[in-house]
């Protein structure tokens, strides 16, 4: 028993110390991994790690402690009962981790098949909801105002372009005409300077009349001045000759030194002369001579050739001298075969009778527009005819058609009198249908031509008991000659010539369905042809001095609009058109003064024009009639002789009206668009636009009514921020004119910088938000 009890206390000692070595390698193990994890820990971590360490350290002391005790108590239990054997624990056996599969990269065919399903899907249509339909089309909004806003800063980067090239282009002349103003006038003063000194030198000189004050010394003054005084240079000689000097020559090319060059030149020219001359045979002195003559011979016709058309007689007029002649009248001719301008009345061939009354009514020289306009009427041509206002106009249609009168038989003419007038002359207005109407009695008066006058505001039964008296000339309006024709106090059958005067003024009045309708009366068996024939002259006149001679239609107007160029084509057969100077421009002679202000300060800035006293007469236009007959009734009270002229008033208020002033009684004429075309007042001294014509025609012929048959005139307009629409084309004008002056707040104004109808501006744009 005794051996047995010590055998197995043995073995227990040798399975405690297993498994107290199986601790302590388990222990060392786990230390040794804490101290690898220590190793890869960071720095920052090693004060924490320490603290571990002892905690570890501590709790397996106490683990160690309570094994012992646990193991003290087993021992115990063994001991009474040892038949129980130890269980061992069993050791399983650690299990391997599988690798994970490798991805096998897809086939063609699966390819195929996923591509497939995606266009499938797509191909399905997408039902959107309500939220995503809003949200897709404020995105397309959004887009749309983006793509306008960066038009519109396109737009508005190129005016600024414009505007910057276009002040920059202004600024650049302005500088450049100061420069050049600047230097004029410091050459002039120089120039001055230089003759008040030349003329006090020789006053000093030979009159003694300088005398110059004699400089008093100060005490404190320096005894010697040793500086030059301005005053004490005596080297500037005011004699031409000594002023420019005689250039130094020089030895050196052939020339001596302090020998005038052109001197030598000719001393030396005479000496080869002289030493050729003796050299020469008596057959080249002869042949010499021959060359020089001809060579003067030929100088002499070319100079003879070259005089001023003036000199010349009308046969040696070549072609180069009618052109020199019609720029010299600023003439200007389109159509085939048109004869040439009359140089004088002389030489016109007019018949003597039209000549003496020319001469008896006191017209000189004929002007540009009668000087080319009366060759063409004489050949029965139709014209265009395109002249300033006050450029003679009524006359150049006139003469053809007394000419072609007075070349009928007398007897004719009486007894086909019922059978209606030769001509009809067409104006738009009474007062120009009066003043035509005067201008033919001083010419067909004495020729025994009979003129009646045909306008509305007269007494219809009086005009038609004239009419059926019998008249060779009728002028009319077209409204009341439509109403004539159609109560048939007047025919058409023999009528051959007419004239619309004034046509572009006709046509905005609203008159071309008259005028229209007043032709439909007249025959068309004597139209011409729409040929080159109507261009030959030799086939028109062959039945010129006939009662069956083509019909003649002339068109005379300041401007030229495309309703009138449309008018022309239609009743006009190869027409001669003539342009005197630029087609729609005012006179050069016509001073343009613009004020921009506003509606209140017009009847102010009015009677500072009137107080300066400017010689009557004055013609006041404004735009509305009640306007006249306010601003003539305020004048007169002011102390101001003024009458009225507009479409309200009767036919012999507006007589009186213009005969008042014409005689002189009257000295301010206050009027609408009425008297804006085509009157003819003598030596009116200043328009002034109260009120801004509305188109700029219009503004054209306004002030057409001063600086008429050459002389001078002053044109004042009153313009209101509601006349912008105009500003443009009036800037131009004014900077066109020679002798006006663009004021600053009209060559700055926004609204002349781009043309109207150009690109918007930007108060003008809309901008989406």
């Amino acid at each position: 028993m005794g051996s047995d009890k010590k055998r197995r206390s043995r073995s227990r000692e040798r399975v405690d110390r297993e498994r107290d070595r199986d601790k302590r390698s388990k222990r060392s193990r786990s230390r040794s991994k804490e101290r690898g994890h220590k190793k890869h820990r960071s720095r920052s971590r090693d004060r924490d790690a320490k603290y571990d360490s002892k905690q570890d350290s501590r709790y397996d002391n106490y683990k160690y402690m309570k094994e012992e005790r646990e193991k003290k108590v087993k021992d115990k239990r063994k001991s009474s009962s040892p038949e129980i054997e130890e269980i061992k624990p069993e050791v399983q056996p650690e299990l391997k981790q599988e690798p994970a599969p490798k991805r096998e990269p897809l086939s063609l065919e699966e390819l195929l098949a996923k591509k497939k399903a995606e266009e499938a899907a797509k191909s399905k249509p997408v039902f959107l909801t309500k939220a995503q339909r809003a949200e897709e089309a404020l995105k397309r909004r959004q887009e749309e105002i983006d793509k306008l806003r960066k038009q519109q800063e396109e737009e508005r980067k190129i005016i600024q372009q414009a505007k910057a090239s276009r002040q920059e282009e202004v600024i650049d002349y302005e500088t450049r005409r100061g420069r050049e103003r600047a230097a004029a006038k410091e050459e002039e003063k120089q120039k001055d300077k230089d003759r008040e000194r030349e003329s006090d030198a020789i006053k000093e000189r030979y009159l003694g009349l300088v005398k110059k004050k004699r400089r008093v010394r100060r005490l404190n003054d320096r005894k010697f001045v040793f500086d030059w005084d301005a005053g004490e240079d005596t080297s500037t000689d005011y004699n031409g000759l000594y002023k420019e000097r005689h250039q130094v020559q020089f030895f050196g090319r052939g020339n001596l030194a302090g020998i005038d060059i052109k001197a030598q030149k000719r001393d030396q020219s005479k000496f080869y002369g002289e030493l050729l001359e003796k050299r020469r045979t008596e057959a080249e002195k002869a042949q010499e001579k021959m060359r020089l003559k001809k060579v003067r011979r030929k100088e002499e016709k070319q100079l003879w050739d070259d005089r001023h058309w003036s000199e010349k007689e009308v046969l040696e007029m070549t072609e180069r001298d009618w052109r020199i002649f019609r720029e010299d009248y600023n003439i200007t001719i389109k159509g085939g075969k048109i004869p040439e301008p009359i140089r004088n009345w002389v030489e016109s061939g007019i018949q003597k009778e039209l000549l003496e009354i020319v001469d008896k009514v006191g017209y000189k020289e004929p002007t540009p527009i009668q000087r080319q306009a009366i060759p063409i009427g004489m050949q029965n041509r139709d014209i265009i005819g395109v002249a300033e206002t006050g450029s003679g106009k009524t006359l150049a249609f006139l003469i053809p058609l007394l000419s072609w009168i007075q070349s009928l038989p007398k007897i004719e003419r009486t007894e086909d009198c019922d059978q209606g007038p030769y001509a009809i002359i067409l104006a738009p207005t009474r007062e120009l249908a009066q003043q035509i109407e005067e201008e033919t009695l001083k010419f067909g008066q004495p020729l025994g031509i009979r003129t009646v006058v045909v306008v509305g505001g007269l007494s219809r039964e009086e005009q038609g008991f004239r009419l059926r008296m019998g008249c060779e000339i009728v002028i009319a309006t077209p409204g009341r000659l439509i109403d004539v024709l159609e109560n048939r106090y007047l025919v058409l059958n023999q009528c051959t010539y007419i004239v619309l005067d004034e046509a572009d003024r006709m046509i905005d009045l609203g008159f071309e369905p008259d005028v229209q309708r007043i032709l439909e009366y007249m025959p068309v068996t004597n139209l011409k042809p729409d040929t080159d024939e109507a261009e030959d002259s030799k086939i028109i006149l062959a039945n010129y001095n006939t009662k069956k001679k083509y019909r003649q239609t002339v068109m005379f107007t300041a401007t030229m609009p495309p309703a009138v160029e449309r008018l022309a084509r239609t009743y006009l057969r190869r027409p001669a058109v003539v342009y005197i100077g630029s087609i729609g421009k005012p006179v050069d002679r016509v001073e343009q003064i613009v004020h921009i202000m506003t509606e209140n300060d017009k009847r102010r800035k009015l009677m500072e024009y009137l107080s300066k006293g400017i010689e009557p007469p004055i013609i006041i236009f404004v735009n509305q009639k009640k306007g006249a007959d306010v601003l003539a009734k305020g004048l007169e009270k002011l102390g101001h002789n003024a009458c009225t002229l507009h479409g309200g008033k009767g036919q012999e208020q507006r007589e009186y009206a213009l005969a008042s002033l014409k005689s002189g009684t009257k000295d301010i004429l206050v009027a609408t668009d009425v008297a804006g075309r085509g009157i003819d007042i003598k030596d009116v001294s200043m328009v002034l636009n109260y009120d801004m014509a509305k188109t700029i025609e219009d503004y054209t012929h306004r002030i057409g009514r001063t600086g008429r048959a050459g002389k001078t005139g002053i044109a004042v307009s009153f313009c209101t921020n509601d006349d912008s629409a105009l500003f443009y084309d009036l800037k131009q004008m004014v900077l066109s004119s020679p002798v006006s002056t663009c004021p600053p707040e009209l060559m700055n104004h926004p609204e002349c910088q781009v043309r109207p109808n150009q690109p918007k501006r930007r108060r003008d744009e809309m901008i989406f938000a």
